[in-house]
């Protein structure tokens, strides 16, 4: 029961990236992954949600910078 909502959800986040913008990028991804891991790790979904959030941002934000100051 557990492997097709986690699938589905998978699917959601990464057909969810493709269509965000610079302010929230890599939240959504980030989100579903540290909703999965935060619900089978201990029972905390919503804050590993919360830190998945913030850790996609901050890595989106860094590839970005990098991306456009050192790949020319």
């Amino acid at each position: 029961m557990k492997t097709p909502i986690i699938a589905a959800l998978v699917a959601l986040s990464l057909s969810a990236t493709a269509v965000t913008t610079a302010a929230n990028a890599g939240c959504a991804t980030g989100a579903v992954v540290g909703g999965v891991v935060g619900h089978f790790a201990g029972h905390n979904a919503l804050v590993g949600a919360g830190a998945g959030c913030l850790i996609g941002h901050e890595m989106s934000r860094h590839h970005r910078h990098h991306r456009r100051y050192y790949h020319r």
